[in-house]
């Protein structure tokens, strides 16, 4: 079974340290991958617009390894503030040592986006906020207080 730890990072020039050190701790480079917007987006076909086609995939990757809908769009909305997300994918415990080394380098907490986002009173139930636990999720390991996320998959 896979983990893949994934981190936000809002500093792009952090990342290069993030990578080196996942490196260092025994990570091959080739499960480890840094992805933030492209500079130039060339669309895939005639009606594409570069930018939706780049956010879809991500949404679409971001889903197939365990994230929440309202996490894939926040990782998204992250990367396209400028931030850039760093993936690592091994053993359990590669994974887990990912996580740790992104954490120290201050990956993002992806709730403090989620809560960024403005949400309209519903006209049912305005008063009563639904019950959740953001620590516990089918696909996904959480460590609260800790930015990067374990997926399995």
């Amino acid at each position: 079974m896979s983990k893949t730890a994934v981190g936000l990072f809002e500093k792009p020039g952090s990342v290069d340290e993030v990578v080196r050190e996942l490196t260092a701790s025994g990570i091959p480079q080739k499960d480890v991958r840094v992805l933030g917007e492209p500079r130039e987006m060339a669309g895939s076909g005639m009606m594409s617009t570069p930018r939706t086609d780049f956010e879809v995939d991500l949404i679409r990757e971001l889903r197939t390894i365990g994230a929440a809908d309202a996490d894939a769009e926040a990782y998204v909305r992250g990367v396209r503030r400028g931030g850039v997300m760093v993936f690592a994918t091994g053993s359990p415990e590669k994974a887990d040592a990912a996580a740790e080394i992104m954490n120290h380098h201050c990956a993002v907490e992806i709730e403090e986006l989620i809560a960024s986002v403005p949400h309209l009173p519903s006209t049912v139930c305005d008063d009563v906020a639904p019950a959740r636990d953001g620590s516990v999720q089918v696909g996904r390991v959480r460590s609260p207080g800790a930015g990067a996320r374990l997926f399995v998959w």
